[in-house]
């Protein structure tokens, strides 16, 4: 990785702008986090909302606040302050872009916000038609994506520049990631944003009357699916490129790195369809190909545990640990910078299992709708993607702000980071384990009738809100040690870890940096799995659903 433009410390203009976007990020948590816990406890049965709320809403406000707006804003972020670190103060061009797109996203969230609280929007995550929401909903929900574009047109002008002042040099490369990671959630909403503007806008306005919900649900998932990795690609930058650095080793391989982040731009786009295995109007063979694409995203995810832990391995060695796990022992565990996002490494294996399963087409057919489903999406976001953001805000936000985290602060962010553990162990699991019971998802406590098999689901749903209320404590302390950092934290400076390739890792090729080839063939695989299907949908379209409001 080129290391000669890095600046030692990231500008404070570029750092107020990054700042702003994690403020509305830990907002969402709080509001988010607060959601969540009332669901896990409605469902238990032994409680009950207010007469002025519904479960739908709350169940809403969880997954649009946690879901959209908490990852989008502290993504792009931390992707910003990656670039300006990396690549050279941002311009006051690209700056004002970053501050355009970040205004645009703030007034959509409070739009989207504004029609959900007064119950106007209660048409969950997905938002699926033919459940229909207030127009200025969809709208809000608009502005945020264009605002993210905003914000990504930001990076990419910030590589161009880098790349004009560097010719024949690859980039450095937290900020080739940071731009495949744009140019793969730039790709994937075009799919949301023409559900959103063609389907359920004029349809919401009543400028139409009815929708059609198969081709909207798979512009929905053509969206959703790389959605899952816009979020967790952050992640696997801090983990390829800052843990190495924050043990005090080296980068395993820059090429491997760029190389995983290439192949999740290639394959975790045209996978949409695993979604929608139960989907009649699909034709199987065109799901099936779509499964062996799912499956090839595994790679690039085998790859970056390879790469992770033969970093680990190296340092460990450098210190002088012997036998099979020696090195274990010499990683620092007291650090928070570390041991926080390696819970999160460590949540991936039984995350990335689960995934494999929701994958598979027979398997699919014994969790599909059921609470197995949310079980797993709680693992990989909630817990490998989440706990990772905390410990990047645990050096990123002192560095900002031009304060310091102290030794109790680090105290404290290891046992939060055990306490979202030991909530998350007890609702993912009892989650997995009653999705296999046959637990609905999406669905408020419910003992159906007095049926003998909604009974086997209660105990598991008492563990969920156990769960949910240790979780509940542990954003309540993050949101404690984001306040200190942010605003009480001792003046000082704060380190932004980097790291530096190895000495015998090989050199980095350039074709890497060929965006006509990579995005090719982006375009070609999304062509090649959607096309036909799409038309197949169009040709065979039946009259179409009216809105439905439940609420």
């Amino acid at each position: 990785m080129n290391t000669t433009s890095i600046n030692p410390k990231v500008d404070r203009r570029d750092g107020k702008l990054a700042m702003a976007h994690f403020y509305v990020a830990f907002i969402a948590l709080a509001i988010g986090g607060l959601a969540g816990l009332l669901q896990t406890l409605v469902r238990s049965g032994k409680f009950e909302l207010p007469s002025w709320t519904g479960y739908y809403q709350i169940l809403t406000i969880h997954g649009v606040v946690l879901g959209l707006v908490l990852t989008t804003f502290f993504i792009m972020g931390f992707q910003l302050s990656l670039v300006s670190k990396t690549s050279g103060t941002l311009t006051d061009k690209q700056r004002k872009t970053g501050w355009i797109g970040f205004w645009t996203m703030t007034i959509g969230t409070v739009m989207a916000a504004i029609m959900i609280l007064t119950n106007q929007a209660s048409v969950l995550y997905t938002f699926y038609a033919p459940l229909q929401a207030h127009a200025l909903f969809y709208l809000g929900l608009t502005l945020v994506i264009v605002g993210s574009w905003i914000d990504g047109a930001a990076i990419i002008m910030a590589y161009s520049s880098w790349r004009k002042a560097n010719p024949g040099k690859p980039s450095p490369l937290l900020t080739f990631m940071s731009l495949v990671n744009t140019l793969m959630w730039i790709v994937a909403t075009i799919g949301v944003a023409a559900t959103v503007l063609f389907q359920l806008l004029p349809w919401s306005l009543g400028l139409v009357e009815r929708v059609d919900v198969l081709v909207s649900r798979t512009l929905f998932w053509y969206f959703g699916h790389p959605l899952v990795y816009f979020w967790l690609l952050p992640a696997y930058m801090a983990w390829y490129a800052i843990v190495p650095k924050i043990i005090g080793g080296k980068i395993f391989s820059d090429s491997l790195a760029r190389m995983s982040f290439i192949l999740f731009l290639l394959f975790s786009i045209p996978v949409g369809f695993h979604h929608q295995l139960m989907e009649p109007g699909i034709d199987p063979a065109w799901k099936f190909l779509q499964v062996i694409l799912t499956f090839l995203v595994v790679i690039p995810s085998l790859m970056t545990a390879f790469s992770l832990f033969a970093t680990f391995e190296m340092f460990g060695r450098s210190k002088g640990s012997t036998g099979l796990f020696g090195w274990v022992k010499k990683l620092p565990w007291g650090d928070a910078r570390f041991a926080v996002p390696f819970i999160g490494m460590l949540a991936f294996i039984p995350a990335g299992a689960g995934g494999l399963v929701n994958a598979s087409h027979q398997l699919n057919q014994v969790v599909h709708n059921t609470i197995w489903v949310t079980g797993h999406f709680h693992l990989t976001l909630a817990t490998s993607v989440v706990l990772t953001f905390f410990g990047i805000s645990y050096w990123l936000v002192p560095h900002l702000t031009g304060r310091v985290l102290t030794k109790a602060m680090n105290k404290l962010a290891i046992i939060q980071g055990i306490v979202w553990a030991i909530g998350m162990t007890f609702m993912s699991g009892a989650m997995h384990a009653a999705g296999l019971l046959g637990a609905p998802r999406r669905s408020s406590f419910s003992t159906y009738g007095g049926s003998e098999q909604a009974a086997e689901w209660i105990p598991y749903q008492v563990a969920q809100a156990v769960g949910g209320s240790i979780l509940f404590l542990g954003i309540i302390l993050m949101l404690y040690i984001f306040i200190n950092l942010a605003f009480f934290a001792p003046k000082g400076e704060e380190e932004f870890p980097v790291g530096e390739v190895a000495d015998a890792a090989e050199k980095t090729p350039m074709v890497f940096e060929n965006w006509k080839l990579w995005l090719g063939i982006t375009v070609l695989l999304i062509l090649f799995a959607y096309t036909i299907p799409f038309i197949d949908m169009i040709e065979n379209a039946p009259i179409g659903s009216k809105g439905y409001k439940f609420f």
